[in-house]
């Protein structure tokens, strides 16, 4: 099962992602905690854990709320990241956001202005082909976006959640610190276009589409 809910100001896509009757996984938590905590709740989910694709403030700022909701009601919630990306966390991450948010439009800065810090820190930090909280997604990654971007993927529901790394037609965006557009290129290269062209792939932004979709329209992937 997956739940697409468009959050925040930066229409941020987060998904609800299950295997399970009673759990799920929570997928790029970007903003509107209680609006993800409702639907969960009216599913009866509860979250075994919160994954996100990079630390970019617009994928995981609601993160840490969702955390605290269930950590009330004695229900531990590890929030995972690649390794790259554990700078976008924590104590000192209010200044990295800050950065990276420098020359980006007037709605991303104002995130900054609507948060809580600290940030939490990461519980579980990623490495390329980690398979996350016991499920069927696989970490892959997929750096560019960010030195940690990563995509999770199943490979037997031929299901990719593809952050900022793809988008219906494009790519993530490659100014802000830290990025690199020829990394970005070579990961969607050797890392998505070789999966099966059957793939349904849950960008971090825009509409979904699939891998054998993109290969013949996506310039990325050429």
């Amino acid at each position: 099962m997956v739940e697409r809910i468009i959050v925040g100001p930066m229409a941020t896509n987060a998904y609800i992602y299950s295997e399970w009757k009673k759990e799920c996984l929570l997928i790029d938590p970007g903003d509107d905690a209680e609006v993800l905590i409702h639907h969960m709740t009216i599913k009866n989910l509860t979250p075994r854990g919160i994954l996100c694709t990079h630390g970019h403030l617009d994928h995981i700022k609601a993160a840490g709320s969702v955390q605290a909701y269930f950590q009330e009601r004695n229900i531990k919630v590890p929030i995972a990241v690649h390794r790259s990306d554990n700078r976008y966390f924590g104590p000192k991450a209010q200044q990295v956001h800050q950065a990276s948010l420098q020359g980006q439009d007037r709605s991303a800065k104002e995130m900054l202005n609507d948060i809580t810090w600290p940030l939490p820190k990461a519980d579980v930090l990623l490495a390329n082909g980690n398979r996350v909280f016991d499920s069927g997604l696989v970490t892959l990654h997929t750096p560019g976006h960010t030195p940690g971007s990563c995509c999770f993927y199943n490979e037997e529901q031929q299901t990719l959640f593809s952050g900022d790394t793809l988008y219906f037609e494009g790519a993530g965006i490659t100014k802000a610190p830290g990025a690199d557009e020829k990394a970005l290129r070579d990961s969607i290269r050797k890392k998505l276009s070789v999966l099966p062209p059957a793939t349904r792939i849950y960008p971090g932004h825009g509409l979904l589409t699939t891998l054998e979709r993109e290969l013949k329209h996506n310039p990325y992937m050429a």
